[in-house]
């Protein structure tokens, strides 16, 4: 059998993942699936008794993802008006089961959804500046873990709302949170400390730096130079 003979090596098909569909509430089983979602599916039983709950200014708090329970703790006990929900809409059991407490309690579920293993988009930091502006306080953060989207969107509010310095508002990523620096979700921090680190001799105002200067393909360059492949946490972890 010469060399163009040679059969060429069948490609392997991927999977077509099913869609998943929303779980109906209003049927029994319906919302047995919803609960067993949230609480195994999601890990909610780890959330239980521990939402990794922090008031960061009078008028906001971050947290893990809230079952139905917590959300109306949130709302009767700190007045919270706003959940700001940091992993956008889903068909799962933990999202519609949040998003059926908080109508129930009057309180308004915003979806905004971010990620932790990336640099943040430039759309995204003005969008979460306009966000700061326009929701009712008392209000809540969270994303699954509290611990790094919750963190960056933290550091941002510190920020935007509070005009408070970045090298201080950077506190919010840290181990008392959770959050994990020697991931991937360190692309968080590498955000913020490219800011310093450009503005320390001719300083500029954060936003300004963020619109004129911010190159996010080069900062996770920089990252993943630096970092390399030392990522098993992210695999121990398994967080979104």
């Amino acid at each position: 059998m010469t060399e163009n003979d040679a059969k060429p090596t069948p490609k392997k098909r991927k999977k077509k993942k099913t869609p998943h569909i929303a779980a109906d509430l209003g049927d029994p089983k319906g919302r047995q699936r919803a609960e067993r979602e949230l609480v195994l599916g999601d890990h909610g039983f780890l959330r239980e008794s521990f939402q990794n709950l922090h008031q960061i200014s009078p008028e906001m708090w971050r947290a893990n993802q809230p079952n139905p329970r917590q959300v109306r703790e949130h709302a009767r006990l700190r007045g919270i008006r706003t959940i700001v929900n940091l992993r956008g809409e889903s068909t799962k059991g933990y999202y519609l089961l949040e998003k059926e407490a908080c109508e129930a309690e009057g309180v308004a579920l915003v979806d905004f959804q971010v990620f932790s293993r990336d640099t943040p988009k430039v759309e995204t930091i003005n969008a979460a500046k306009a966000l700061f502006d326009t929701i009712e306080y008392p209000a809540l953060m969270h994303c699954k873990s509290g611990a790094d989207r919750a963190g960056l969107m933290s550091a941002l509010y510190m920020i935007f709302r509070q005009e408070m310095p970045v090298s201080k508002a950077l506190e919010q990523l840290s181990g008392k949170y959770l959050h994990v620096k020697s991931g991937k979700t360190g692309m968080l921090d590498a955000f913020f400390e490219a800011y310093i680190a450009e503005t320390t001799d001719e300083p500029k105002p954060f936003i300004d730096w963020v619109n004129e200067d911010y190159d996010p393909a080069r900062v996770k360059a920089d990252f993943l130079k630096t970092f390399g492949n030392r990522f098993q946490l992210d695999r121990l972890l398994r967080r979104e």
